[in-house]
């Protein structure tokens, strides 16, 4: 078991070396990579826009609920609805459910490339298959930032509007508590982490696409597996660098 698990790290690590040999040409990458933005960065804002405008509401809802004491100001509810947006939610708890969503999504189209051959057509016309599938999702996910600011910023948004709508705080109070003791690296730190863990989805799923054997019903059991193990990734990584980050 430890063996086939090394096996395959060292796989992943020379299909990354693999990525970047014998480019293809930029007229045919170009489009290329305008295709996996519309599929991996556009197709994957209305979903990320909804979970955060109403988890932002949740963390409000849920951090006033707890305010019990009279004594403890109303402003730490924009406070925590800010921290747990910026710090957590919005890095980390979207890039899991995008291990869902893209992960699945990379890893079925690359599989079903594998099953019905076209990968194998790919290299015969003497093409580099990795470079030509998994290049231009790495260069797409680097927007993946951009995915997680809009989260950022809705997700406080939806804190406000049910602090505020929902008679828990006042709208001063919020802003005031969300502008408290702001630290800006908080955000470098959250879009660093969002870089490396885009890196993750874009490789992990397609690591598992190429290199999957079988038909159809195996596709859909590497896509299983892909989101599994970009999910324990992304959980593991986010520690990492929380450590290295902020532990110091």
């Amino acid at each position: 078991m430890l063996i086939r698990y090394l096996s395959q790290i060292g796989r992943y690590f020379l299909m990354l070396k693999e990525i970047f040999n014998k480019q293809t040409k930029w007229s045919v990458m170009r489009n290329l990579i305008f295709k996996e933005i519309d599929d991996l960065i556009i197709d994957s804002l209305g979903i990320v826009c909804f979970i955060s405008f109403f988890v932002g509401g949740v963390v409000a809802i849920q951090t006033a609920l707890n305010l019990t004491n009279p004594l403890i100001p109303k402003y730490l509810i924009g406070f925590a609805t800010r921290q747990s947006v910026i710090l957590e939610f919005a890095p980390t708890f979207i890039s899991v459910i995008m291990a869902g969503k893209m992960g699945s999504f990379i890893t079925s189209s690359i599989g079903t490339m594998r099953v019905t051959e076209q990968i194998d057509a790919l290299e015969v016309m003497g093409v580099n298959s990795l470079n030509y599938l998994v290049f231009p999702k790495i260069i797409a996910l680097l927007l993946y930032p951009f995915v997680i600011g809009i989260s950022m910023f809705l997700g406080i948004f939806g804190g406000w509007l049910a602090g505020v709508y929902g008679g828990f705080t006042t709208s001063a109070a919020f802003i005031d508590g969300a502008q408290m003791e702001f630290i800006p690296f908080h955000i470098v730190y959250a879009f660093i982490k969002t870089l490396i863990f885009a890196m993750l989805l874009a490789t992990i799923p397609s690591f598992h696409g190429y290199y999957m054997k079988g038909g159809a019903l195996e596709v859909g059991k590497a896509s299983t597996v892909s989101f599994v193990w970009t999910s324990v990734c992304i959980i593991l990584f986010n520690y990492i660098l929380t450590q290295l980050l902020l532990g110091s």
